[in-house]
């Protein structure tokens, strides 16, 4: 392949404390934080608005919220949720909150409102190309925007990007996959009107094996995670899975991309003609980013294995504790795969009032002096990601990755050197559910 050098100068155009690459949930949790400390705070999206996969990826639900007892990802989410839902989300029923129907662009002007009123300086369509290094440290980060190339230095850094691209920038080590580098297939969301939902019944594997075997699917999926209730004739459609995805390839994600938006008259067609309530739906709109439920795992100074999930793990550096299953799609559009993945997935549950501790370690890239990861690619191994990777989890561990800048900022120290009772101690000021914290010896 023919190779150029490209060479240019271009500005220094922001100065900050922390800067937060990403805008999704778990970007504006860390910016949220780092800004009610009093830092100087500089969150840069590459798309269109906040919320990553809440928003422009029209994902209609958020997964557990809650252990039955109490708000896990309380903090920053707690201050969403209120507004997103006009008042207090009731968590003493008994219920995860999981399936709680999200209205999109509402969740964006909140995204937008919280950040502001914290103090956030925040930016869209500029997009994270590269970074220049001193040793181990950060020195700058370099965006791509529609005025130019510029750069961005700040004491501290937030790898909020979703696929760790801040990380492996800098030169953190990262997995991908299961040991063949297979990933979780993605998912094109979608919403749909004309939908009689007094008349909706939950379908189950019949219905989809009759319609594979009549041909309706080019790609015989056998999976199917769903349609949610958005209002009283609209429904989110997280629908189809997209196989073969590899979320850090352009190529792969418009592929996707096309291929998702195919899917939408085949599962429309599945949906009139195998299922009831839906005869007269419609589509309204493609989300305009894939769901990408797998990609990067950063390698971090600790990792959070299946372990923790099985023995309800207590660590004493903890940040946080969630309690989503073991939540792995198929890889593959086999039934063999469908079957195993379904299984596994029925078997790796928490009872109510059960949770998992979260690391601090597991935030902290290896081989970097002044960054911090949060959201999907942070430090686990696979079955975890398939946990921790939804929306509540990744505001737990922005708003802990994003405090851990603040106050590493403020002491111009390592990430991997940072009291961890000082930062719960914070995190419990910002509202955050730390059960466990040993704020003092």
């Amino acid at each position: 392949m023919e190779t150029i050098s490209f060479e240019r100068s271009i500005p220094v155009r922001h100065q900050v404390d922390v800067l937060v690459a990403g805008g999704g949930p778990a970007g504006c949790a860390a910016a949220w934080a780092a800004a009610k400390m009093g830092r100087k705070v500089l969150l840069l999206e590459g798309h269109s608005c906040l919320g990553g996969l809440g928003t422009a990826g029209m994902v209609p639900t958020f997964m557990h919220i809650s252990d039955g007892y109490h708000l896990l990802c309380a903090g920053f989410a707690s201050a969403l949720l209120e507004r997103l839902y006009q008042g207090a989300v009731h968590l003493k029923t008994g219920e995860t909150g999981a399936g709680l129907s999200i209205r999109a662009e509402e969740l964006k002007r909140i995204y937008d409102e919280l950040l502001t009123e914290a103090g956030v300086e925040f930016y869209f369509h500029s997009q994270l190309i590269g970074v220049t290094m001193e040793g181990r440290k950060i020195d700058t980060a370099v965006f791509a925007a529609k005025s130019g190339l510029f750069a961005v230095r700040a004491r501290q850094f937030v790898d909020c990007t979703g696929d760790g691209d801040l990380s492996v920038m800098a030169g953190a080590p990262f997995d991908m996959g299961d040991e063949e580098g297979h990933t979780m297939a993605g998912s094109l969301c979608s919403l749909w009107s004309g939908i009689d939902w007094k008349r909706v019944q939950k379908p189950d594997d019949r219905e989809i094996a009759r319609a594979i075997e009549d041909g309706v699917f080019a790609v015989p999926d056998h999976s199917l995670p769903g349609m949610w209730k958005i209002s009283d004739s609209v429904g989110g459609g997280n629908i189809g899975h997209v196989f073969g995805l590899d979320a850090t390839d352009e190529h792969s994600l418009t592929k996707g991309l096309i291929r998702g938006r195919q899917y939408m008259r085949e599962y429309e067609t599945y949906y009139k003609k195998y299922l009831t309530g839906y005869e007269n739906m419609e589509l309204i709109a493609t989300a305009s980013l894939l769901g990408i439920r797998e990609s990067r795992r950063i390698r971090c100074v600790e990792t959070l294995t299946f372990e923790a999930f099985r023995t309800l793990a207590v660590f004493r550096n903890e940040i946080g504790r969630y309690n989503y299953s073991v939540d792995i799609h198929p890889s593959n559009p086999s039934l063999e795969e469908h079957l195993k993945t379904s299984g596994n997935f029925s078997a790796r549950h928490l009872a109510k009032g059960q949770s998992y501790g979260i690391p601090y370690g597991a935030l902290v890239p290896q081989n970097t002096e002044n960054l911090l990861v949060a959201g999907r690619c942070i430090g686990t191994d696979k079955l975890m990601e398939g946990s921790i990777r939804v929306m509540p989890g990744c505001y737990i561990t922005g708003q802990a990755a994003g405090a851990a800048a603040a106050l590493c900022a403020g002491n111009a120290q390592a990430p991997a050197g940072l009291n961890v009772q000082t930062l719960q101690k914070v995190l419990l000021e910002l509202g955050a559910y730390l059960p466990n914290a040993k704020t003092e010896d």
